[in-house]
């Protein structure tokens, strides 16, 4: 059977996200795969692994001849495992430093994949409505100076809640996480204390207070669903799918914004014309009176170069359907559809990968 590579053609695939068409009818499939068939490894985030897993059903069923893995072991873990070239792809929402990308002997294109929020998820018994809570407070609460629900400040801007006097317990990221670099960043930009005088920016932090420690997402959601008095971050389709309560934050503009599905889209609008030509954008602190407060790309972590040609086949195409037809999924797990031109600037990216010696 003759096959067709979806990245030959990046200009078509470029013109179907612009006008907003993720597929077609035809079965493109990836060309001259080896009798043996091709196994891809990949290793990060876990933010984004319910939308790259179902990439990879998706793609892999579509394609029997290719295989992929995908271990969700968090940003920087991912990103340890993708210099020591034990993965062929790594997943990072903190992306990767310049310092670190220069030791990276293939080189590295950071590729933008998919986006979504953090949400403050908690668990506050027979509260009866949805918890408020103001930049101030919430940074407050992260600091461990705000230690039970019924503090004043939590009241004000919260009327009519049955706020009991329970202790605050935080739940945290026990492993090195692009979740916590995206929540700390905006702590960090939000607020002087918690930029020079507190825990700062990093995919590790020491945090202060009385915390509770989850691996990955789901850990953290699972420990928020189980202990009341509990608050933490964690990405929008983790909280939604745990069915957890999610407050409503307030934004640089001084609305209180709700976590929805529709949430980063809004925020996302606008950052195509600010993307730089590396690809590698946070946004900590958005602009926009509808922007919700806390969100981020997710990036996929590519080498420049592939000596293994099927390797390289199959890794391209794979990732051209994930920013084409695979950015349709995206909504179905919580996660944001990328601008049509930053999804276009990111197929130009996976074009240029190339092989090597």
């Amino acid at each position: 059977m003759k096959r067709k590579l979806l990245f030959v053609s990046v200009a078509v695939v470029a013109v179907m996200v612009l006008l907003g068409g993720c597929g077609s009818d035809q079965k493109d499939t990836p060309a001259k795969i080896g009798a043996q068939g091709v196994h891809l490894v990949g290793a990060g985030a876990t933010f984004p692994a319910p939308l790259y897993r179902k990439w990879i059903a998706a793609y892999t069923d579509e394609y029997p001849e290719i295989s992929i893995s995908y271990d969700a072991v968090g940003s920087g873990e991912g990103i340890k495992r993708f210099m020591a070239e034990t993965a062929d792809f790594g997943a990072s929402d903190a992306a990767m430093k310049d310092e670190m990308m220069a030791n990276v002997n293939r080189g590295v294109q950071l590729v933008p994949a998919t986006a979504g929020s953090i949400v403050l998820a908690y668990n506050i018994p027979d509260l009866g409505g949805i918890l408020r809570l103001r930049r101030a407070v919430y940074t407050d609460i992260f600091l461990g100076k705000i230690r039970y629900w019924n503090d004043a400040r939590i009241k004000a801007d919260n009327p009519g809640l049955h706020l009991p006097r329970l202790n605050i317990v935080t739940v945290v990221r026990s492993d090195s996480s692009g979740s916590t670099y995206a929540f700390t960043n905006h702590l960090s930009t939000i607020s002087e204390e918690w930029k020079n005088n507190g825990p700062g920016t990093g995919k590790e932090i020491d945090f202060p207070g009385n915390s509770m420690f989850g691996s990955g997402n789901g850990g953290v959601a699972t420990k928020i669903k189980n202990s009341w008095g509990a608050i933490g971050y964690v990405e929008y389709g983790y909280a939604k799918r745990a069915g957890l309560a999610m407050s409503s934050l307030e934004n640089r503009a001084g609305n209180f914004i709700s976590p929805s599905d529709a949430s980063p889209t809004a925020t996302l609008a606008n950052t195509s014309r600010i993307m730089p030509d590396n690809l590698r954008l946070f946004i900590p602190d958005p602009e926009g009176a509808d922007s919700y407060p806390i969100v981020t790309y997710s990036w996929l972590l590519l080498y420049r170069s592939y000596p293994d040609p099927d390797k390289l086949t199959a890794l391209k195409d794979f990732v051209t359907w994930g920013l084409t037809r695979g950015q349709t999924y995206g909504p179905e797990f919580g996660y944001a559809p990328l601008p049509a031109e930053v999804a276009v600037r990111a197929l130009d990216a996976v074009a240029g990968i190339g092989g090597s010696q």
